[in-house]
């Protein structure tokens, strides 16, 4: 058959005539028609996954009060988010726990107040400077009022999961839910042959660029998550999108007795099928995937194995470990996985939304490592002068010098200059020992003698 594009599949789209089907609708296409057939009949097929995903968080720019301030700490219903960045700017992470209500409440259910409109108090401080003299804010806003709320999350949709039990004789509470003592259950989370990953295991159609569903709106992949690990399909994703168009029905916070708050994102990404290999890809199933069942009560990151297991098996309700019939449950939902992929279909066929072409491919060679653990050095490292520059009261470390010539202009005498390369240079002999430069280089790179 005919290889197709992109460019014509929206061209279906604009007229139409385009036909799109779910995940789970095209692995039983796949096995009646087999990829080549698939192929020609699927132009699209919509993936879906709804789940914990607590590397999430969204960025806020609450605008300039009056008068200003660089918020040094801001907390929003008294969760903290990271005001390290710019002025009025802040990232508020899911999983950042609130320090009235503890474990129970935080960024995630901040997240959910703003999108559904409900108004939030934003308690900031700062020690204040000659620019941002304001030292406190204590205000109520709502998303409207936000200049920018953009999710940003920096590990999301995981390909699959490693199911997880607990040999231990306590319950044991957990990111995977309450595992049961004695092998008392088993706890699993993906969307199985839903999941957007395991449909394009190869990055071929999904990578930087590539528009998808997040949370009710549009929103863009930019780039691998964290931890991604495509060598044992463990891929993930990095995404962003506009907070102020999603919706609270794909995106619900959470949290897990014990553990902490997490967000519920609802995320889909479009397969275009430009070939019977996508088509192919597209067409697994849950008894194709594997994963593992590890045992949560030994406290190491690497938990023993207890066996092999398809999704379908964990589906089905039960597995069986040393001969004992366990109970399964997932700590995602299928219900709405298939609520997002079948939302998505509807926006494809209503002309709502168009596929993008990535601008660049996912790796498929990321390293995946532990933390490093070392005695850390005492030492503490202090700049050696030159023989020199001992011998004058100012001086330049040039490996810190960017060049920005900052320090020309409060320099009477003339020191600092600019060479014919817009280097800065400096004649220490026209220097009067006023210190006017000491604290005025961003970089500090100018350095004085000590007295």
């Amino acid at each position: 058959m005919k290889t197709k594009t992109i460019e014509e599949i929206n061209e279906k789209i604009k007229k139409g005539t385009v036909r799109v089907v779910t995940a789970e609708e095209m692995t039983d296409i796949v096995k009646e028609l087999g990829p080549e057939r698939a192929a020609e009949k699927v132009d699209v097929v919509t993936t879906g996954t709804f789940g914990a995903m607590c590397s999430s968080g969204v960025f806020l720019n609450f605008g300039h009060a009056e008068p200003p301030i660089k918020m040094a700490r801001v907390w929003i219903n008294d969760v903290e988010a990271y005001a390290g960045i710019a002025a009025v700017d802040a990232y508020l992470g899911a999983a950042q726990p609130s320090r009235r209500f503890g474990i129970n409440y935080g960024g995630a259910h901040v997240i959910q107040d703003l999108v559904e409109g409900k108004p939030v108090v934003v308690r900031a401080i700062s020690k204040g400077t000659d620019c941002y003299p304001r030292k406190r804010v204590l205000t109520e806003i709502t998303i409207k009022e936000l200049n920018q709320a953009i999710m940003l999350n920096p590990r999301n949709s995981y390909q699959k999961y490693n199911a997880a039990t607990n040999s231990t004789r306590k319950i044991l509470y957990t990111y995977m839910g309450k595992l049961l003592p004695n092998f008392g259950n088993v706890t699993y989370s993906g969307a199985g042959e839903l999941s957007p990953l395991m449909n394009d295991p190869d990055f071929e159609t999904i990578g930087i660029g590539t528009k998808i569903f997040l949370a009710g709106a549009e929103g863009y992949i930019i780039g691998n998550g964290t931890q991604h690990n495509p060598r044992s399909k463990f891929s993930t994703l990095m995404v962003k999108g506009n907070l102020k168009e999603m919706s609270a029905e794909f995106l619900r916070a959470a949290a897990f007795t014990g553990y902490g708050c997490t967000l519920y994102i609802g995320i889909g990404v479009p397969i275009p099928v430009l070939n019977p290999e996508i088509a192919r890809k597209t067409g697994i199933g849950d008894e194709d995937i594997i994963t593992a069942i590890v045992d949560y009560g030994v406290p190491s990151m690497n938990r023993p194995v207890i066996r092999e297991i398809s999704y379908a098996e964990l589906k089905s309700g039960f597995v069986e470990i040393n001969g004992k019939r366990v109970k399964t449950s997932s700590v995602s939902s299928l219900y709405m996985a298939r609520r997002v992929a079948a939302t998505l279909k509807e926006w494809i066929k209503n002309r709502r939304f168009f596929l993008s072409s990535a601008v660049e491919k996912l790796p498929l060679d990321t390293p995946y490592k532990p933390m490093t653990m070392r005695s850390p050095s005492l030492a503490v490292y202090k700049k050696e002068a030159s023989p020199e520059e001992k011998n004058t009261y100012v001086w330049i470390d040039n490996k810190k010098c960017v060049n920005c010539g900052v320090c020309i202009s409060v320099c009477k005498p003339g020191v600092f200059f600019f060479d014919e390369h817009k280097r800065v240079r400096m004649d220490a002999s026209r220097c009067i020992k006023c210190s006017l430069c000491r604290d005025v280089c961003p970089l500090r790179a100018i350095h004085l003698k000590e007295k």
